[in-house]
């Protein structure tokens, strides 16, 4: 039998699971931060929503601790990273509440299209005014939908049948499973060029906070409408009122905003905006559903059984030759997903040397769970990472090489448009390393925040370089050059204090000489 402590709201079913195998539940509400952490101290489960924060400080002071369990998708407030070190499987219900955000958002849409929160507001107020709600129809409009995650994709069939046409911005997706949907890719800027109506489906980071934003609505087709159901944030509400106001943007729909509640927005004082309290989640079968799933999450967890939506797995599947390059493939993942700038088409994975006669299925989902990672911005697990694999079109071949000239080991991924390789090296024989970009031979330890640069070698092109991350603050901690290959190309690899800025990299491909610059590693900064 465990102790389970229940801090916030789930459904009752999801309780008489866990109390219908033996385990003692604890249902302790509104804790404090202090009474948290004396309240964990006993247990060996942990099931929250969106309001309680497990810390790191929380995870260190629960020594039974065994799962985390959030009974909704996001994952903010779990301190993930001290969870895994601590061996704390974390466990959510990613597909509880899909249903309900995408039937919201087609809420959303029919309420902007055709005013009927302001229509019902004026009837109830005594006021029979027919003429001053004239809507739009959502037939044969266009509506842009701004990630084709499960939600966006629900979305989408549900607008295909009111006789849309879609156009989507995801770089996670191939055309051809975009064109199985239904749905046409296209940039962001020609989304919102194009379209009469815009959805939001996409997590909140530094790379989506902001996305809609001033730059942005400057280039909208007139009388455009945007919903939001997904994060606040990522509309900035400063330029979208502003838009509202000029009458560039005919209005909105926003079910989440930057700061909750919203008191004081000034979009809120607009008649052509939408507004509902953060209900994308809020039905019946979706508070069920996600009280439910956790509780079996939770249970398995306990069990020591497969967990189907654990987000951190402990590799202890993996044989001794295999887990020391665990995390080296899954950084490579990272490495070409960032050169790729989206979803490659197809992706081939080879092993050279010993690791060609080992099991490398683990090492392959540690490379999907790279690549994925740098785009979703949600949590990517070993299990989760081939279906979302499969949903975005990516294909996958695996190929096994007995030899490896250079390296006892060597992991090489190629796409259509790169080519990575890592092994691991140094005075232990386990510290990894990145060794193959594009054609050219490097050697350098991955880190946290990397640039890679290539340009034509030409003299001076390394001090370009150091000038620009120089002027915009940034140090570097490593660094390593190519010799010039055949096309007269070299590469320079570079690991610096902080994620390269978009505006950085934008400086720096402004350069003639310089073939591309990609940050890679870790989300880039928004400056």
């Amino acid at each position: 039998m465990a102790t389970i402590l229940v801090s916030e709201v789930i459904a009752d079913r999801g309780l008489d699971i866990l109390r219908g195998a033996g385990h003692e539940v604890r249902v302790s509400l509104d804790l404090s931060p202090e009474e948290l952490l004396q309240a964990v101290q006993d247990v060996h489960a942990i099931i929250i929503r969106s309001a309680t924060k497990v810390t790191a400080e929380v995870i260190a002071n629960a020594p039974h601790l065994i799962v985390v369990g959030r009974a909704g998708i996001g994952l903010d407030n779990v301190d993930v990273e001290a969870a895994t070190k601590a061996g704390v499987m974390v466990v959510n219900a990613p597909q509880s509440n899909i249903i309900s955000a995408a039937e919201h958002t087609m809420a959303l849409l029919l309420s902007l299209s055709r005013q009927i929160p302001q229509a019902h507001a004026s009837l109830t107020s005594g006021t029979w005014a027919r003429s001053k709600f004239e809507g739009v129809e959502l037939y044969g409009k266009t509506l842009g939908i701004v990630g084709l995650g499960r939600i966006g994709a629900l979305v989408a069939q549900r607008a295909l049948a009111f006789g849309m046409t879609l156009i989507a911005y995801d770089p996670y997706i191939s055309q051809e499973r975009a064109k199985k949907m239904g749905v046409e890719l296209t940039s962001l800027a020609e989304l919102v060029g194009s379209a009469d109506f815009v959805t939001i489906h996409l997590p909140k980071s530094k790379e989506t906070k902001g996305l809609i934003g001033k730059e942005l609505l400057a280039q909208v087709k007139p009388g455009i409408r945007f919903v939001n159901a997904a994060r606040g944030g990522i509309i900035d509400e400063d330029a979208l009122y502003a838009a509202i106001v000029e009458g560039t943007v005919a209005g909105a729909a926003l079910d989440v905003f930057e700061t909750e509640p919203p008191t004081g927005s000034p979009l809120l004082t607009l008649d052509s905006v939408v507004v509902t309290p953060h209900l994308g989640a809020s039905t019946e079968e979706a508070q069920n559903k996600a009280g439910i799933t956790i509780a079996e999450q939770v249970q398995l967890a306990l069990a020591n059984e497969f967990v189907p939506f654990a987000v951190n797995v402990n590799a202890a599947e993996a044989s001794p030759q295999v887990r020391p390059y665990l995390g080296l493939v899954e950084f490579l993942g990272q490495f070409i997903s960032s050169l790729t700038g989206g979803l490659p088409a197809s992706l081939e994975i080879e092993y050279q040397g010993e690791l060609a006669h080992e099991d490398t299925r683990l090492l392959t989902l540690s490379v999907l769970k790279g690549i994925f990672s740098v785009g979703l911005n949600e949590p990517v697990s070993y299990v989760n990472a081939p279906q979302l694999a499969t949903e975005r079109g990516l294909e996958i071949r695996e190929t096994t090489v007995a030899n490896s000239l250079n390296f006892r080991n060597l992991v090489i991924l190629r796409t259509p448009e790169h080519v990575v390789g890592g092994t691991l090296a140094g005075a232990t024989g386990a510290e990894p390393r990145i060794v193959l970009v594009d054609g050219h031979w490097v050697e350098v330890p991955p880190s946290a925040s990397m640039l890679a640069v290539r340009n034509f070698d030409q003299p001076g092109m390394i001090g370009v370089v150091g000038k620009v991350l120089g002027d915009g603050g940034y140090s570097i901690d490593s660094m390593a050059v190519s010799p010039r290959v055949d096309d007269g190309t070299a590469l320079m690899l570079l690991s610096v204090s902080r994620p390269v800025s978009t505006e950085v990299i934008q400086v720096l491909e402004s350069n003639a000489g310089i073939i591309y610059a990609k940050s890679v590693g870790s989300t880039p900064d928004v400056d």
